[in-house]
């Protein structure tokens, strides 16, 4: 019987400094603390803008910001940290400079991971069909460049790994064309690099999937389950969809009831693992 605890690992999003790309796209010193702050209820009780506490307005430039970060998640039971990574192809990074800056120093002194975040940047976050800058797929020569800069991560002594291989996370493994060939092609790598091996997890995969297309495990996140689990009569469904378009009020679920939903029933595989869901991004 495994009496192992279970590790949580933290998403952490790099959006809290301005970049370059941002000031251009929507005006200088945007972070996304600006669209934190401007937040508007959409309904009674609906609790905005949900401003920070701890930490302020932080800005993720500084070290002293990270570190805190670091404490906080420690003492609340976090494990780790499972940075966003944004590789556009051809070697294209945004959002970089806090996770460099964290693994050139070895500060926090604190477990992480990778997640690549392979999905184009468009003008609003999800969405709008106008892209500010694609996301790239550009064969086995930019997949390499991009094992190279995993490589010097997975280095590190802090980086989070399951049967000694390193974690990476893919959010959308299933855009990326020809899958297979890259996964097999990192293992390689991985292995000519004096690593066990590396430990996959794509977001979203079936366990067949998950074998198909060279994975180790998949994660799920179901905090819209409940918009299809719970059974409505289409009249009704309907009319709920006329009212919130004339009233233009968003599709409203009492987070107490969508909790149950949130993991799947009965005993799962150990490969796969699902993603609690706490005022999940936008």
């Amino acid at each position: 019987m495994n009496n192992a605890k279970a590790r949580l690992i933290a998403f952490y999003l790099p959006q809290y400094h301005p970049i370059p790309e941002n000031d251009e796209w929507w005006g200088k010193g945007f972070t996304e603390w600006t669209n934190v702050a401007k937040a508007k209820p959409l309904f009674p009780g609906h609790h905005q803008p949900n401003l920070p506490s701890e930490l302020g307005f932080y800005d993720l430039r500084l070290p002293e910001v990270r570190e805190a970060q670091a404490f906080l998640a420690r003492e609340h039971g976090i494990e780790g940290f499972c940075y966003w990574h944004y590789w556009l192809g051809e070697g294209k990074r945004l959002l970089e400079r806090p996770f460099d800056e964290v693994l050139q120093t070895g500060k926090p002194d604190f477990p992480f991971c990778l997640a690549w975040a392979n999905h184009p940047w468009t003008g609003v976050w999800f969405g709008s069909k106008n892209v500010l800058i694609d996301q790239k797929y550009s064969g086995l020569d930019d997949a390499f460049a991009h094992f190279q800069y995993l490589l010097k991560a997975f280095a590190d002594p802090r980086y989070i790994k399951i049967d000694d291989k390193p974690v990476f996370y893919i959010y959308r493994p299933q855009d990326i064309p020809s899958i297979l060939n890259l996964t097999d092609y990192w293992r390689n790598l991985a292995v000519k690099s004096s690593l066990k091996g590396i430990y996959l997890i794509g977001e979203g995969l079936s366990l067949d999937q998950v074998e198909e297309m060279g994975f180790d495990a998949t994660s799920y996140s179901f905090h819209r389950r409940i918009c299809f689990e719970v059974p409505q009569k289409k009249i009704i469904k309907r009319a709920a969809k006329l009212k919130r378009t004339f009233l233009r009020h968003p599709e409203i679920y009492s987070y107490k009831k969508a909790m149950k939903y949130f993991l799947k029933s009965g005993e799962v595989p150990l490969n796969e693992y699902p993603s609690i869901v706490a005022n999940w991004d936008s």
